[in-house]
């Protein structure tokens, strides 16, 4: 799952390219890559004056770093309790600790979103420790890069297992839930390269463009009993894991950030810089918003303008 997988595996952000790549990148462009290290990305979004989940209770997979980790402390900051899942207990124990010494509610449950009974456990962990749920984020999903005819079978299994029946588990036991609460949300972390198409990312393309039509087919399915279901679409995010896969993991943050700066200029369209973490689950806590009643089945992108045109 996103974060949790060998260090070979992306989450479901768009990939960087090889890390040599990023370095002939970062050699060939220092000046433009300073500036991006310097203020091209904005400060992290504060929503601690706002309280719109006080009294929610919310599950998340996949949430002991990156995209996930910050939706777990930004719906804790608005007053939803958090429960939430990753294999790593020494990160889950950390999130953990991180909101509950801000004065937030969370409660780490250990798990593998391609076990189905782990998927249980934790809906019902979830259940157990906050007496409901409210909304799910479905989050968690990894990658493996080689053009198709590459992929050992096992290794296409492990994605869609992740990504796609993992997405699979985690709703068809979080909605009875919904149900009996009387309605609530399920949103599900896709990918905006669902919307086009990158060179060795066959099956995670692949699953990611699924993960829409499931969410759109549920959204019908269960309108009638006040159940809203949507799709996330975030495009490349700055995190640790993607510094790990590109090779960048122990280098400064100056060089890395040279290098990401260099990266995000040619391949995003838009603003030319990745997205922060923070900045992905402002989107998913505003998407979540209650003020937004009538959005159902549909998928959101924020991508910085990376697919436009």
């Amino acid at each position: 799952m996103s974060e949790d997988e060998a260090p070979k595996r992306v989450t479901r952000r768009t990939a960087l390219t090889a890390a040599g790549g990023i370095m002939v990148g970062a050699a060939a462009g220092a000046a433009g890559g300073m500036a991006f290290a310097a203020g091209g990305a904005p400060a992290p979004i504060r929503l601690d004056g706002l309280k719109r989940f006080a009294g929610k209770v919310v599950a998340i997979t996949g949430a002991t770093s990156g995209i996930g980790r910050a939706a777990a402390v930004a719906f804790a900051r608005e007053g939803a309790s958090i429960a939430f899942c990753g294999r790593r207990e020494g990160l889950g124990a950390e999130v953990q600790d991180e909101i509950h010494s801000a004065g937030g509610k969370a409660h780490y449950i250990r798990a593998d979103v391609r076990k189905e009974a782990d998927v249980a456990a934790f809906v019902d962990g979830t259940v157990k420790a906050f007496g409901g749920l409210d909304i799910a984020l479905n989050n968690a999903g990894i990658t493996v890069e080689r053009p198709l005819a590459d992929f050992a079978a096992d290794e296409w299994d492990d994605v869609v297992n992740t990504n796609l029946r993992g997405v699979f588990y985690a709703m068809k036991y979080e909605l009875p839930h919904l149900v009996a609460r009387g309605g609530g949300q399920i949103l599900v972390t896709s990918s905006s390269v669902a919307n086009y198409a990158s060179p060795k990312r066959s099956v995670y393309i692949a699953t990611k463009a699924g993960l829409i039509g499931l969410v759109r087919a549920t959204a019908l399915d269960y309108a009638d009993r006040n159940i809203r279901v949507n799709a996330i679409l975030p495009g490349t995010t700055d995190t640790a894991f993607v510094r790990r896969v590109a090779g960048m993991e122990d280098m400064p943050d100056a060089v890395w950030e040279v290098g990401a700066g260099q990266w995000a200029k040619s391949n995003v369209r838009g603003l030319k810089r990745m997205a922060k973490a923070e900045e992905i689950a402002a989107f998913i806590v505003a998407a979540a918003s209650p003020d937004l009643t009538y959005l159902t089945g549909a998928a959101l992108s924020s991508d910085g303008g990376m697919g436009v045109g």
